[in-house]
């Protein structure tokens, strides 16, 4: 048998035109669907007016599929990037997902609780069907986690509604390092898995001038242009 085998190797590999079989090739990561955004899934948006999931400094999505709820991150930053839930906006207490670009160039999804200011990794990890991908200095993945858990302190519950805290920043051999914000961007109230929106969050650089101040400034010169100098 092994020499007919052997016999049948030799004679095909040596046909013009018939290479050997290859294996599959990898199903390459599925973009990131924004038109489902508010409809079939719930998303925040942070940074340019009209950003999407590869234009947006901070991209989330979530939606539920049966017991589980399906993530999606992705950020402009060569390290990582997470989401945690909180009861109270800031950070301490919380349960994050981070998803981690390492020094092979992989993406691996990894669970922290945040310990005051910083982050601790902690080895039971909620995650499944996970895929990541880093392209255009961009960490992007996908990931689900179970809606219900055994009480577990650092794991929460996302049938519960929890403030997201939204965070991204370097990374280095694999280890995440301080967020790339003083004041990283968090949810405006508490996020229900059962309800699908749709919501904009402008970067520092986009919210100049939209404060009360500003506006006023902007009126007292339109009018002073207008009425001219004495």
């Amino acid at each position: 048998f092994l020499f007919l085998v052997f016999y049948l190797v030799m004679i095909y590999s040596d046909r013009p035109g018939y290479p050997f079989p290859t294996a599959p090739p990898v199903d390459p990561f599925a973009k990131i669907r924004v038109d489902d955004c508010g409809k079939t899934k719930g998303c925040f948006r942070y940074g340019k007016p009209g950003c999407n999931a590869e234009t947006c400094d901070y991209f989330l999505s979530y939606r539920r599929i049966g017991a589980d709820v399906e993530f999606e991150l992705s950020a402009d930053t060569d390290g990582w990037v997470a989401v945690g839930f909180s009861s109270d906006k800031k950070m301490g207490g919380d349960d994050v997902m981070a998803c981690v670009h390492d020094d092979n160039g992989r993406v691996r999804i990894q669970h922290f609780y945040n310990v005051g200011q910083w982050a601790k990794e902690i080895q039971r990890n909620p995650a499944r069907d996970e895929e990541g991908v880093f392209e255009n200095n961009r960490v992007t993945c996908r990931f689900k986690r179970p809606v219900y858990v055994p009480r577990e302190e650092t794991i929460v519950d996302l049938h519960l509604s929890w403030y997201y805290l939204f965070a991204w920043g370097p990374a280095i051999q694999g280890s995440i390092t301080r967020h790339d914000i003083d004041s990283p961007p968090v949810s405006e109230r508490v996020v229900s898995i059962y309800k699908y929106e749709d919501i904009f969050m402008p970067s520092a650089a986009y919210q100049t001038f939209s404060s009360p101040f500003c506006l006023l400034l902007i009126v007292a010169l339109t009018f002073y242009l207008l009425m001219g100098t004495p």
